[in-house]
Order: structure tokens, then sequence, then C-alpha cells
């Protein structure tokens, strides 16, 4: 193929231009077709194709077929794609594999079994999210491992299908491992939900601690550093959160600037809230400040996440607090008051809460 002529070399010389066209070959030998090649050069993805070749599977079915084939109405498969962050492609393209279509009807088995269909697009949505946040992670783990300065367009294509061909493998099991530990340690912890019945409280409702922890100044370094290096920072209080955690305290999520925390027991969210700004803080001058807000109260959990006063008072307590201190309400002081050093930090009226809390400045016993 003259892939000088179909205008697919343009601007390029020397090597550039000989990686382009080696790469390209290997492509159109590959079985891509033309109007791909010319796509993916006129979006700057020609690098891309052969890893994306490796991931894909052979699209047969359009949205309707692929429903058909799946038993599931096709209403409530867009709905469910599209809470799942997926794509929706134009009703007469071929988008959907045989593969797509084993995954349909796992959704349709799970209508059938009496699942309610707004429940199984919420599921899309939290499953969607995670998802989408392993696939960030592996690609960036891809990028800076595979990928050097300098690399061709070429050595570029290739390395990254190289890397998809031996990580994509294992993707699949390791994530089932850490999927079957983290729900096996839900498990052990929901066993207190008879308790939780018996006493008339609503499913899934208990009695937590939540702790917020955020960067001080992160919306004006926002205005000041590059997108990569404000991801990076929220990367690492993530990290750092991770790597201080005292069970049962378990970081639920982080949210751009914050960390969420929660606890049945307030002791060890207390400890892990006072180890994270430690750790914040041996991170030396590039790393913002940190500051945290504890409350305690009865949430209800659902997804995964954490819903009711204590988040709420959590937040709004966080806002107030200092650099570099762990504000808590007078609940938690209460109800971990010996282990600790607490001074009065003054009765707020806080944004969303009807009625004033005193608050109290967390510090252990022996920090002077």
């Amino acid at each position: 193929m003259d892939f000088e002529a179909a205008g697919l070399l343009n601007g390029l010389e020397g090597e550039a231009r000989a990686a382009r066209s080696e790469l390209l070959q290997f492509l159109h030998r590959e079985g891509v077709p033309l109007e791909e090649l010319k796509q993916a050069v006129s979006e700057n993805r020609l690098a891309l194709l052969p890893a994306e070749r490796v991931l894909a599977y052979e699209a047969k079915y359009t949205l309707t077929e692929a429903a058909e084939r799946a038993s599931i109405p096709v209403e409530f498969l867009v709905r469910q794609r599209r809470a799942a962050g997926l794509t929706i492609p134009p009703p007469d393209e071929l988008a959907f594999s045989e593969r797509d279509a084993d995954a349909m009807r796992l959704l349709a088995e799970a209508l059938a079994a009496g699942i309610p269909p707004d429940t199984l697009v919420e599921a899309g949505r939290v499953f969607g999210e995670a998802a989408a946040r392993v696939a960030g992670a592996s690609r960036s783990l891809v990028a800076e491992s595979f990928v050097q300065p300098g690399d061709s367009e070429s050595e570029v294509g290739f390395r990254l299908a190289e890397a998809a061909r031996r990580l994509f493998p294992h993707t699949a099991p390791t994530l089932q491992y850490l999927y079957e530990s983290h729900l096996r340690e839900q498990l052990r912890s929901d066993v207190v939900e008879s308790v939780s019945l018996a006493a008339g409280r609503v499913p899934g409702t208990r009695t937590v601690a939540v702790c917020f922890a955020d960067l001080v100044g992160f919306t004006r370094l926002g205005q000041e550093l590059p997108p990569d290096e404000l991801g990076s920072l929220a990367t690492r209080l993530s990290t750092l959160a991770s790597s201080v955690v005292h069970s049962p305290a378990s970081l639920v999520k982080t949210i751009g600037d914050a960390a969420m925390l929660v606890s049945t027991e307030p002791g060890p969210l207390l400890d892990t809230t006072l180890d994270l700004l430690k750790a914040a803080e041996a991170e030396g001058d590039e790393f913002p400040a940190l500051r945290a807000g504890v409350a305690i109260g009865d949430a209800l959990n659902r997804w995964g996440d954490w819903y009711g006063a204590p988040v709420n008072v959590a937040s709004r307590v966080t806002d107030v607090a200092r650099p570099g201190s762990v504000l808590a309400t007078g609940d938690v002081r209460r109800a971990s008051a010996d282990s600790y050093k607490w001074s009065f930090a003054g009765r707020r009226r806080l944004k969303g809460v009807r009625r004033e809390i005193g608050l109290y400045r967390c510090r252990r016993i022996d920090s002077g």
C-alpha cells in the first residue's frame, strides 16, 4: 500500500518517517483498514493501535442484536451502560463482540433472579467507576514503565502491545483476589448486622466514626500547578492514607483533595488520622499540610459508601480545622477520652448542622 499517497506520512522525515512507515506496514498486515489507519493518524493515536488490537474482540453485533442475543431490553442496557461510563454506539454500528454479549447475559440472569433494574443500574455505576480507576492505574503503570523518552512511534506502539499482551491475562485474577479479600473483610464486619436489625435500625445502618482529611490550599494549588502534578498530590494522599490504616478503620475513598475513612471504633480511626497527618508532614514542604475532622453517629452503608449525619458533620468539621490538626466532636471525645490529649476548640455552628457543636483538638498523650 502507498502510505505516502494516502497522506499518512505527511510532515515526517528521517527516522520518524521510517518508524511511522514500519508501524503502518505492520498494522496493514494485521488487517487494519486504511480508513481506520487514517483516523488513528488524524487523532494522533496510531501508536495505540497495536495494544488496542491485543485488548479488542471481533465486533459482530449492533446494540439491538447484542441485546437480543442476551435476552435483555435495549432500553435497560442503554441505562446500565451509561451508568457504568461506557459508550453508546449508533444503532446500526457493529460495535459488540461475543464477549460483550456474554456480559449482557449476566445482566439478564440478574434480572431473572429478581434483582430490581434500578439496583443493577446503581451497581453498574459503582462498578464502572471502580473499573475506570483500575484501568487508569494500569494505563499509568504501562506508560511509566514501558514508554521511554526518545522512543519512536513504532517503538512505542510495539512496546505497548507487548505490555498489554503480558499484563492483560493477569489483570482479572488479580482483581478477583482483591475483590474476594475485601468482600471477606466486609462480611466479617457485617456479622453485627443482626444486632442492628433486632434494635430496629434500617438495614445497613451502623454506628461509625467518620473522618475526612483534606489537603490545605488544594484549590489554590489547582490554579498554580499543571494537572499531572495536581493529580500526583491526590495519588500521594491516597497512598499515605492506605499505608497508615489501623483496622477496623478503612479508607472508603479519596475525593480529589480529601480522604474519607470510617471505623466501627473511634480509637483506631483517631490513630489512623493522627498517623496520616504525621506522614503528610514527613513528606516535606512539597506536600501540602493536612487537616482532619472526625464525627461519630449512625450512618447508612450503601454500595461501599456511607451516608448520614456523621458523614456530613465530619466534612464540616474538617472545613474549620486548622492545618496540621485533628478536630473532633464532643461525642468522639466522650467515646475515647482517656486515650488521647484533648483541648477545647470552642463551639461552632456548622453549615447544614442545626445546633452548635462543641469541638476538640485531638493529640496523642505523649505528643508534648
